[in-house]
């Protein structure tokens, strides 16, 4: 209904069309803004991952779409963008509150995930010499295929993990606070 309601605003008011890979955002502690409205009480905000949901469309997305070893804004659109609410430690790296870019370098059996203070960059043109702090993570294959790209944040026992999925592919970058 979206995409036909889509075509019909485009057509009759002359708007660009809505793109195919939406932004979504995610919380740590999850359904923080909810929780907030409704004056709930709520661990207070520690993080926050704005990205665009790009879909798989059939393609074989690591390796090919997203060749290994080359830079990947982690989404589609805009770079990345991470904000902590908080100072926290990534695979032993302390990371000051604030805003970054996050990005990706992709290989088969890792992610090398990088921290930069460039912000507004829409795609990724990545200045490295703005890169704060990069850290390697596992990347495993998994059973299921995921259609949409997405980022998630769960609790672990250090404090949470941000978890990335797209195709048979999953991520975990370990965040402690």
């Amino acid at each position: 209904m979206l995409c036909a309601f889509a075509g019909f605003v485009s057509a009759q008011t002359k708007l660009p069309p809505i793109d195919k890979s939406p932004m979504d955002m995610s919380y740590y502690p999850n359904g923080y803004p909810v929780s907030k409205i409704q004056d709930k009480p709520t661990d207070p905000l520690v993080a926050r991952v704005i990205y665009s949901r790009p879909q798989k469309n059939g393609r074989t997305i690591f390796g090919d779409l997203l060749e290994y070893g080359k830079v990947w804004r982690l989404g589609a659109n805009e770079a990345t963008e991470i904000e902590f609410f908080k100072p926290v430690t990534i695979n032993g790296k302390k990371i000051a509150k604030g805003r970054y870019i996050i990005y990706c370098i992709p290989y088969e059996d890792r992610w090398n995930i990088v921290f930069n203070t460039n912000l507004f960059s829409w795609g990724l043109h990545p200045d490295t010499t703005k890169d704060i702090a990069s850290t390697e993570i596992p990347a495993v294959k998994t059973d299921k295929v995921i259609e949409y790209f997405t980022m998630v944040f769960q609790q672990s026992p250090t404090g949470a993990n941000l978890i990335m999925v797209w195709d048979n592919v999953k991520a975990v970058l370990p965040i402690s606070f």
